[in-house]
């Protein structure tokens, strides 16, 4: 299970040994990944993904030597979904990138341009510098101060996309690299089983009602999953024992999506990177055949 399956259907599955593990892999091809983009199209389109997930991820890439092989200049950085509050709440995915990845406390005032007039100079070695005009959050902040709901915010996001010039293939926002986390009920983005979202055919991104059987039960926005599907590459990260049990269904020999939307990631062109905890209950050789690992 740690190559790409023979069945090109399916994801690369690579198992590791523990969540840094994880995470040093991921941040190496989500590095690679930008630079190879930004060389091929002059620009690369990174939507990532909030939680625990991305922490480790954001680390790496917001130092040497990761930080230096990309250019950030050229990196747009999008949102897979949010959860409709402050920028600076501890429940926002926008708040880890902020902290970790883009060390705003540091680089306040940065312009993105490298000149020495334009950049806090106490702050030009901190995280990853990409332009400001370059950093896209959902406009939930704008929403909330302005007494709009997560309808307006996901308008105003796929507003927003449109203008930034992305690519788009069939109707749908190409993204160079979408970084997604797995959660324990098998949803991706904020997708949740049986939602209304899996059936929508032409919004770019949706707001999503206060979910009752995960917490936090707090309203969302998210990006349409059929994003996915266009993608260039799809980077599913996951570990610990707590997601054993629903990467076993999610990568079993049962598909439905509706059930697990998180098996919309279980494609041609994906790769799944999680840890041996997480992999403790994925299938045996003859239930993994039968799954088409």
């Amino acid at each position: 299970m740690n190559s790409p399956t023979a069945r090109t259907s399916e994801p690369e599955l690579v198992v590791l040994p523990d969540p840094d593990a994880v995470a040093a892999e991921a941040a190496e091809r989500i590095a690679d990944m930008l630079r190879e983009s930004v060389e091929a199209r002059g620009r690369a389109d990174w939507a990532t993904t909030g939680g625990s997930a991305p922490v480790g991820i954001y680390r790496l890439l917001a130092v040497p030597p990761l930080r230096d092989r990309v250019p950030w200049q050229a990196v747009h950085l999008w949102w897979g979904d949010d959860r409709f509050v402050p920028r600076d709440h501890p429940q926002s995915n926008v708040m880890p990138a902020d902290a970790v990845l883009l060390a705003l406390s540091a680089r306040a005032g940065l312009s993105g341009s490298g000149e020495d007039h334009d950049d806090v100079r106490t702050g030009r070695g901190a995280g990853a510098p990409i332009p400001v005009a370059n950093i896209h959050p959902f406009p939930i902040a704008a929403a909330i101060g302005a007494g709009h709901d997560p309808a307006w915010a996901a308008s105003g996001y796929e507003t927003e996309l449109r203008a930034s010039e992305i690519a788009v293939e069939g109707g749908w926002p190409v993204f160079d690299v979408v970084l997604i986390g797995i959660g324990p009920d098998g949803h991706l983005l904020s997708v949740f089983p049986g939602s209304p979202a899996l059936d929508e055919a032409s919004a770019w991104a949706l707001p999503i009602p206060a979910p009752t059987h995960v917490e936090p039960h707090v309203a969302r926005v998210t990006l349409n999953p059929r994003v996915l599907e266009v993608a260039r590459r799809v980077l599913v990260v996951a570990h610990g024992e707590g997601k054993a049990e629903i990467l076993g269904a999610v990568l079993g020999p049962d598909r439905d999506p509706r059930r697990w939307p998180a098996q919309l990631a279980r494609r041609r062109g994906a790769s799944w990177l999680v840890d041996r905890a997480a992999a403790g209950r994925l299938p045996g050789p003859s239930a993994a055949e039968a799954a088409g690992w």
